[in-house]
């Protein structure tokens, strides 16, 4: 018996064409009035004119940081930047509809997935994280705020 018998149920391959195909069905939102609630899930960013992309996609895997404060903290650093427009910034999510155990699994799957499939540009960039060190001496600045660096106050 030859190979093209077998069948070979790929897991992987499967969950994240259902995490593309459900993530890409959901409403796009205004970044500063994105509406979210403060549960698990995961998320993207998007600047205009690009609809079909996202710049960046991220995760929310904890109640206190849920995909509400998520998208807020970042509509917050982007007003706050020189060189983008908050208004040309679109969001879309997926609550994680699990037990929260199973869902902090599940959110971050769907972001690996996520971002597989479309390969952000501000990924790893800098701008989602809560980077540990941040204004200390000796710590180089990140690509993000090299492209966007705060207003002036």
């Amino acid at each position: 018996m030859c190979d093209q018998h077998r069948f070979r149920f790929n897991l992987s391959k499967a969950y994240r064409e259902q995490a593309v195909d459900q993530f890409e069905h959901s409403p796009v939102h205004l970044l500063s009035s994105h509406g979210a609630p403060n549960e698990l899930g995961v998320y993207a960013l998007y600047l205009l004119p690009e609809k079909r992309k996202p710049v960046y996609v991220g995760k929310a895997v904890t109640p206190r940081a849920g995909l509400g404060r998520r998208l807020t903290e970042h509509a917050r650093k982007i007003a706050r930047r020189q060189n983008i427009d908050l208004n040309k910034m679109r969001c879309r999510y997926l609550v994680m509809g699990t037990e929260e155990e199973d869902a902090v699994w599940v959110a971050g799957s769907a972001e690996s997935s996520l971002i597989a499939h479309y390969q952000p540009e501000w990924q790893g960039s800098g701008l989602g994280g809560h980077v540990p060190g941040r204004g200390r001496p000796g710590i180089r600045q990140s690509r993000w705020d090299v492209r966007y660096p705060p207003r002036s106050s």
